[in-house]
């Protein structure tokens, strides 16, 4: 599993018109090379009566999926300016399609790459760009002498507690970036003298915005 990687948080769509023809570009995450074809189908459903609708998608944790469609656009004015763009974001499991009504006006070869590059800008910008950031889920079970200390480092940690149940003990479900769990697990070891029983489980993506994280996602 890669450390982190960039997709779109869900279903955008977003319009816009150049030279009179009608741009309108939808994105969706999808995961694999099945949900992407049903989205572009459900959209060329939706836009029956469009002049074209091109699409392009980038599926896999090593981008080992990339398909791309002109929709009869002149080769390589459409579908792969949408994939590039799809690309040149750093987007995994991300399908683009951009639906077009002919305006009256021709834009030429380069006007429809510029067309298509900008309405697949404006789908990602309709689904927002978020990071997936591998975590692993980490349960700390300790005795109430040690609670109080316990949940202070995790509040000014300021860690992702996402289950904490109270019985004869109480046990904390902690998410923990990947790489900084050995650490963790050191200062809950320090601060409950070796008391507490920790339990490092499943390893999983968390979803944040991408302005938390910066470009490096």
């Amino acid at each position: 599993m890669i450390q982190q990687y960039k997709t779109v948080a869900g279903y955008g769509e977003q319009e816009i018109v150049i030279e009179r023809s009608r741009f309108i570009g939808y994105a969706q995450r999808a995961t694999t090379e099945e949900e992407a074809t049903a989205f572009i189908a459900m959209i060329k459903k939706k836009h029956w009566d469009a002049t074209h609708n091109c699409s392009a998608f980038v599926i896999g944790e090593h981008d080992q999926i990339q398909r791309s469609s002109d929709d009869g656009e002149p080769s390589g004015t459409a579908g792969k300016p949408i994939l590039e763009c799809i690309k040149k974001n750093g987007l995994k499991d991300t399908v683009v399609v951009v639906t077009r009504y002919f305006g009256g006006i021709k834009l030429g070869a380069g006007g429809l790459v510029r067309a298509y590059t900008a309405g697949t800008v404006a789908a990602l910008q309709g689904a927002r760009i978020v990071a997936h950031i591998l975590h692993v889920r980490i349960t700390v079970t300790v005795d109430y002498h040690w609670w109080g200390k316990v949940e202070n480092e995790l509040r000014v940690g300021d860690h992702r507690v996402v289950d904490t149940s109270y019985t004869d003990t109480v046990a904390v479900q902690v998410l923990i970036p990947a790489g900084e769990e050995d650490g963790f697990v050191e200062r809950m070891t320090d601060l409950t003298n070796g008391q507490a029983e920790i339990l490092l489980e499943e390893k999983e993506y968390v979803e944040v915005p991408i302005e938390e994280v910066g470009e490096e996602a």
